[in-house]
């Protein structure tokens, strides 16, 4: 995969504290960052968890595994700006992109991940999964840039229907 990429810094709006981050959460970032999202990007949010795991150093506690802030996978506004925006894939610093488990949606049957539902299964959206993104988030921050090149090359497994990348971020 390789292509522009777009950063959007929830840590920077919301800090570390554990919270679901709704469509109109996400929009509020975005207008006030003034970032322009296009067909056919990659969209990445920061929320500093991987840097909580990093300054863990392999002993987080479940405090820490329980911090910063994830999708909220079960709002219908979030997943109609996904599919409007035809961005092509999705990424995150956390365990899932969205919150695990996803905020009951009661008297229904439904996925217990329903961001990944949408973006996987109905529109062909990869999603990207505890990604390192801290010091490209704050570089880019420095800069007031939000956007830059991303490079993420598979590994090669013939075959093979997902793979961890080796992403690389170029300002």
């Amino acid at each position: 995969m390789q292509g522009r990429a777009v950063m959007i810094d929830i840590e920077a709006h919301f800090g570390r504290e554990r919270r679901t981050i709704s469509y109109r959460d996400l929009s509020r970032i975005i207008e006030a960052e003034d970032i322009v999202i296009e067909p056919g990007d990659f969209v990445c949010l920061h929320t500093g968890f991987g840097q909580v795991l990093v300054d863990s150093r392999g002993q987080a506690t479940s405090e820490q595994l329980e911090s910063c802030a994830s999708l909220d996978g079960r709002d219908p506004d979030l997943q109609d700006w996904i599919t409007r925006s035809g961005l092509v894939a999705l990424i995150a610093d956390n365990f899932a992109v969205e919150s695990l488990p996803a905020r009951p949606d009661h008297g229904h049957r439904c996925a217990m991940l329903p961001l990944h539902e949408h973006c996987l299964f109905r529109l062909g959206v990869y999603l990207g999964e505890l990604w390192y993104l801290s010091e490209l988030a704050h570089a880019l921050r420095s800069l007031g840039r939000t956007r830059f090149l991303l490079t993420a090359p598979p590994l090669r497994l013939p075959g093979a229907v997902g793979s961890p990348v080796t992403p690389v971020g170029t300002i």
